[in-house]
């Protein structure tokens, strides 16, 4: 018998298709599924087709949560998006349901499940584009050993692969002047169990380039080009992958085929980076073959029924 307040994530790295994994899921199980996202682009409103949002049929399918919730140009940090999903949880349990995490945003996903306490210091994204800086020139190791000289407690706890955590980490510490508390271990008020889709990197790649030649013929520049018109160009997310190329063709810097290309090897990055949030090691993540349909909805299905520990 699960816990009544029980959580199921569907994690890993963009295009391993979780989202059609939680559809599937969602459709099989007889508890009643609702899905919330764990994606940092996908939470922003207008910019579907640049984030791969689910489809108006996807949407219909499930009920979603924290999918276009807020304005393109909105501040928005990872203690608004816990604060969302513990709402939308509480709901999906008062109604009885199951809810599904389904994201490949490591930050958020982690923040949930280990019941993370987020400063509250709000983005700098001079700062963070410093530091990001800093390590695309002298590496992450050279970033890491920065953020060990100004807190070390924090630096022993945090991957040196995993920038953007150290970028955050040296964030927090800047802005604050003091060190970031560590992670307290408590309560959650809810069990959880993961399931992670593993790809060969090769046909991961494959996939991810071919997503993104399919954003490119359905309108990736002229969402782009209508973000810029509205909000104007100084916000964080037209910066992010895809929309930074996509701004490229308006201007006339790249053809079409370049920003195909440099958005692709930006992915092929991004998943990188992802790998660092979801390890193949991490023993709390069972992985089960991305391109095995029924055996990730079978994974995700005896997830579901997880007993109390």
């Amino acid at each position: 018998m699960p816990h009544p307040h029980h959580v199921v994530a569907i994690v890993g790295p963009t295009a391993a298709g979780k989202t059609a994994v939680a559809i599937e899921a969602a459709r099989r199980l007889a508890c009643g599924v609702e899905i919330v996202s764990a994606d940092s682009r996908q939470v922003r409103r207008e910019m579907r087709v640049g984030t791969a949002a689910p489809t108006e049929a996807e949407l219909a399918a499930v009920p979603h949560h924290l999918v276009g919730i807020v304005a393109p140009d909105q501040p928005y940090a990872v203690v608004d998006w816990l604060a969302d999903a513990h709402a939308a949880l509480d709901g999906i349990w008062a109604r009885g349901r199951l809810p599904l995490l389904v994201g490949g945003t490591g930050q958020y996903v982690w923040a949930l499940l280990d019941g993370q306490s987020i400063p509250a210091v709000e983005p700098d994204p001079a700062l963070r584009a410093e530091f990001e800086a800093y390590a695309a020139e002298r590496g992450a190791k050279a970033l890491h050993a920065r953020l060990a000289a100004l807190d070390p407690a924090s630096a022993a706890r945090i991957d040196a692969r995993n920038v953007r955590r150290v970028v955050r980490a040296l964030e927090v510490v800047t802005v604050t002047g003091a060190p970031v508390p560590p992670r307290e271990s408590r309560d959650l008020g809810f069990t959880w169990r993961a399931i992670g889709l593993h790809w060969n990197r090769a046909v991961l790649h494959a996939r991810a380039d071919a997503r993104v030649h399919a954003m490119f013929e359905t309108g990736l520049v002229e969402e782009a080009r209508s973000l810029a018109e509205r909000y104007g160009r100084g916000f964080p997310a037209l910066s992010s992958i895809g929309y930074r190329e996509a701004l490229g063709v308006i201007d006339g810097r790249l053809s079409e085929a370049e920003a195909v290309r440099q958005t692709q090897i930006a992915t092929h990055r991004l998943i990188r980076m992802q790998a660092a949030w979801f390890r193949l090691d991490d023993p709390r993540i069972e992985w089960v073959p991305g391109d095995d349909i029924e055996a990730t909805v079978a994974a995700v299905e005896r997830a579901a029924r997880a007993p109390v520990p």
